[in-house]
């Protein structure tokens, strides 16, 4: 099954529905992009959630060694590690019972995208999420 982009309109209702981000990969390095771009994200109202065994911190929220230890559910799961390593993080996705799995710019795993999309998550590859947020919803995320 090959993977095709989601649609615009798909993409803004995802963000639009969507509070929680685990970033699996978000460094605590502010130069880094997975922090530029969850900072931002955060900025816009999301609640983040990092995944990184070696940080206790970042951005001011609890770090968090696997998905599966996130005690609370999880709406999107961003992904910043590199393709090869993206089919066991879909793996735990769809455990956690997340609702998309967004393999950021540069990041395309077909494997990843199929486990993902049989256990029944919204898939997105090769996007910037902060983009793709900035151009679709312009204002802002409205408070649900």
């Amino acid at each position: 099954m090959a993977y095709t982009h989601p649609s615009r309109d798909q993409l803004r209702e995802l963000l639009e529905r969507s509070n929680t981000i685990a970033v699996v990969g978000l460094s605590d390095k502010p130069d880094r992009t997975s922090y530029m771009v969850s900072e931002a994200m955060q900025a816009k109202g999301y609640r983040i959630i990092p995944v990184n065994p070696n940080a206790e911190t970042i951005l001011g929220e609890k770090s968090y060694a696997s998905l599966r230890d996130i005690p609370e559910p999880v709406d999107i799961v961003n992904v910043f590690r590199r393709s090869e390593h993206t089919p066991p993080v879909a793996e735990e996705a769809v455990a956690i019972g997340a609702k998309a799995l967004w393999l950021q710019l540069g990041i395309a795993n077909e494997e990843a995208a199929e486990i993902a999309e049989q256990g029944g998550l919204f898939v997105v590859m090769d996007r910037c999420i902060k983009v793709e947020d900035s151009i679709l919803l312009p204002g802002g995320k409205a408070k649900s």
